[in-house]
């Protein structure tokens, strides 16, 4: 007969042992250290992939028009649709990267994005041409939509803010070199060459990406069923201020691209009558969005996401309507101050969403930038209705009529009760 031992007093019960594991394994990144460098490094470069192969089209479209007998709006389409598929592959790739994890899904998606771009300077009709940017779009949402929950998960609480900001610094930097880079380079050879190019730098980032980007150590796999994304997304939809974030995006995303998808037309015609690579070197006003990303980020982090959103979107009201007036030099001013608000709201309202969504967290930041992107094809391609019937005064007006709405949401959300522990930022 075989007398019971009890245990001992150091020993561990298992659960427990999993509870001490799972508390040591949920460390978070700090600022200053080579970790933190090399997470913000590999987000800022995937950033600067994702908008340099979505934004690359925009310096285009005069001439795409030119080329296929379409008109703005058509020619917008090229856009459109890739900004439209990202939308819809948010919804999707958000709960897979909840389930497989975060970086196998970004990695993918910038691969894949890549290569459709190349295959796109190849496609020889319009119809083809709009496949392929579809599928860079679809592509581009694995990466989309899972840093922003990546960086909620590693990075420190205190620190999200300037994490986030960078990260979208890389995006400001990306959709400055796309355009940069096609705007000068159609003037000199094809647009099918220049697509080549923007799809090769993309793929020597998704190297740099694949190969410096720690691996998740807060990661915790959730079951994907039917079910469990329905919950999820319920949950969402009743908190007091995340539904109101995602119209905010919706609006800051539209206005943001309406301008830049026809500011071209508007240049290069009477009276400034600008050649296709000085256009596209004005693409340097995307700096004013590098900048004001990290530092708006940081200065929300400081004095509260609430007191500082809306005072952004006024900016960038005041942006737009200094582009209203003739002399080119306040034309390059408003579009640098319009910039500068977009990038730095973009960052505040991003990273709010980190701090307000306290479970499924990746299917919080997918809802985002699904109306983000949204954003980016239904207001992009509608500005171009405004602009067949009343040119920059027209397009002036929806951008400023959209803003009016985002700053009223702003208001609304600085009212709202913070949550339980987190008097300033959520």
């Amino acid at each position: 007969m075989k007398t019971a031992v009890a245990p001992l007093a150091h020993e561990v019960a298992p659960s427990a042992l999993d509870d001490v594991v799972a508390q040591l394994n949920d460390v978070f990144i700090e600022k200053g250290t080579p970790m933190f460098m090399r997470t913000v490094l590999a987000l800022f470069s995937g950033g600067f992939a994702t908008f340099a192969l979505l934004y690359c089209v925009q310096p285009m479209m005069p001439m795409l028009s030119h080329e296929y007998g379409i008109n703005a709006a058509q020619s917008s389409l090229i856009l459109s649709v890739s900004t439209g598929m990202l939308a819809i592959g948010l919804l999707v790739t958000g709960p897979i990267s909840d389930a497989i994890g975060r970086k196998p899904v970004m990695v993918s998606a910038l691969f894949s994005a890549a290569v459709f771009t190349m295959l796109s300077a190849w496609m020889p009709t319009w119809e083809g041409v709009l496949i392929t940017r579809a599928l860079v779009g679809l592509s581009l949402s694995g990466l989309a939509a899972v840093a922003m929950t990546y960086l909620s998960e590693e990075i420190h609480p205190q620190h999200i803010g300037l994490a986030m900001g960078l990260y979208i610094g890389g995006n400001a930097i990306g959709g400055m070199s796309g355009r940069l880079i096609t705007g000068v380079l159609i003037d000199f050879v094809s647009w099918h060459t220049a697509m080549l190019v923007i799809g090769g730098l993309a793929l020597v980032l998704a190297l740099v990406f694949v190969k410096i980007l720690p691996e998740s150590r807060n990661f915790r796999a959730q079951t994907m069923n039917p079910r469990s994304l329905l919950n999820g997304f319920t949950i969402h939809f009743r908190d007091a201020g995340l539904p109101w974030l995602f119209l905010e995006a919706f609006l800051l995303m539209g206005s943001f691209v309406t301008l830049f998808n026809y500011i071209g037309y508007r240049l290069l015609a009477e009276p400034y009558n600008m050649n296709q690579a000085v256009v596209g070197l004005l693409s340097v006003v995307y700096l004013s969005g590098i900048y004001s990303s990290a530092q708006i980020g940081a200065l929300a982090d400081k004095l509260g996401r609430r007191k500082v959103l809306w005072a952004v979107i006024v900016l960038m009201l005041v942006g737009i309507t200094l582009t209203m007036f003739e002399p080119i030099a306040l034309v390059i001013i408003g579009m640098l101050l319009f910039t500068f608000g977009f990038f730095g709201a973009h960052s505040v309202a991003s990273s709010w969403i980190g701090r307000r969504a306290t479970k499924a967290k990746g299917q919080a930041s997918s809802l985002y930038l699904f109306c983000y992107y949204a954003g980016s094809s239904v207001a992009g391609t509608a500005g171009g209705f405004f602009w067949h019937y009343a040119g920059w005064n027209g397009i002036g007006a929806f951008i400023g009529a959209l803003l009016i709405l985002a700053l009223w949401v702003a208001l609304h959300l600085a009212k709202l009760p913070a949550l339980p522990g987190n008097t300033k930022n959520a």
